[in-house]
């Protein structure tokens, strides 16, 4: 149920007994509760639903919530670099700097809130509908398509992989997120890959379909 179809507010007004409803100072302690229900609790769900519950709106500590339960990751790991490497400075054996620019310990690349909210999209989709051609493009078409950008996924009926064919040149944020998580849509035990036809195709007639191939790229 959304939350914002249930009824947040209180009327303990309506709590007091009939035999009290002359009782002024009880009934003004019962408005004073009541507005502070609906000030500090009707807030704090309202809060929570936006910046929680609802993945098009949380925040990046709701979304990191969503990432445990999904058990998602919500970074990319980067390895150490490599210490054959020389280090920079001056001087003899280059150690007139106490520290250089090789890094000894591996670390965890941040991503931006849109990134993480698209890797928690994915994967809950992944967990919850039936990856048909039909269902991934419905989703693609409702979180990757702008304007004349577009994605959809094509099947060989081959069981081999999931052809995705994007209309556009990823940026480096979706490139980022392709690269580096495996949570492209796809039934279990089948492959992915990517092409990106941002060429018009060659031919004439409707839709240029004139010539079984043509010259897009």
């Amino acid at each position: 149920m959304n939350i914002q179809e249930i009824t947040l507010h209180s009327d303990l007004i309506k709590a007091i007994l009939w035999q009290y409803e002359g009782a002024e100072n009880l009934k003004a302690l019962a408005r004073f509760k009541e507005a502070y229900f609906n000030r500090s609790t009707t807030g704090f769900w309202s809060d929570w639903y936006r910046d929680v519950f609802n993945i098009d709106t949380a925040n990046d500590f709701g979304l990191s919530v969503w990432g445990r339960i999904l058990d998602v990751p919500l970074g990319i790991d980067v390895p150490p670099s490599d210490n054959t490497k020389i280090g920079f400075g001056f001087g003899v054996n280059k150690a007139n700097f106490k520290s250089n620019f090789n890094r000894n310990n591996d670390y965890t690349l941040s991503l931006t809130t849109s990134q993480k909210r698209l890797l928690v999209r994915m994967r809950y989709f992944n967990l919850t509908v039936s990856p048909t051609v039909i269902n991934i493009n419905s989703f693609l078409r409702q979180f990757f398509w702008k304007g004349d950008s577009k994605v959809f996924v094509l099947d060989p009926l081959n069981m081999s992989y999931m052809l995705y064919v994007f209309s556009f040149a990823p940026d480096e944020n979706l490139r980022l997120l392709l690269e580096n998580f495996d949570l492209m849509p796809r039934p279990s035990g089948v492959g992915v890959k990517f092409i990106v036809a941002t060429k018009i195709s060659f031919g004439f007639g409707k839709n240029r379909k004139n010539f079984n191939g043509n010259f897009g790229a």
